[in-house]
């Protein structure tokens, strides 16, 4: 049996931020090693690519940093239960 649908699910969704941020350090590397690697092996196209990855890893990796510090509303821990689904159903 599937679950309903509450018609919440984007205002009450979570993330894994703390995953969301090792796997963007992950790519971060994986960016900045290829920017580099790319770079010396005068390729200014891929090495352009791998920039350009870096700053959106690093724009990602700000946006997740920010909603941890900003408390258990973003990145809730375990004392913290889930949302509640509205109490209404449509029929």
């Amino acid at each position: 049996m599937v679950p309903m649908r509450t018609g919440s699910e984007p205002t009450t969704a979570r993330s894994a931020l703390r995953l969301r941020f090792w796997l963007s350090v992950w790519g971060l590397i994986w960016a900045i090693a290829g920017t580099a690697a790319f770079a010396l092996a005068g390729r200014p196209g891929w090495a352009a690519a791998c920039g350009v990855l870096w700053l959106i890893v690093t724009a990602d990796m700000t946006m997740i940093l920010r909603h941890i510090h900003q408390g258990p509303h973003w990145q809730p821990g375990r004392d913290v239960p889930p949302y509640r689904p509205p109490e209404h159903r449509h029929p």
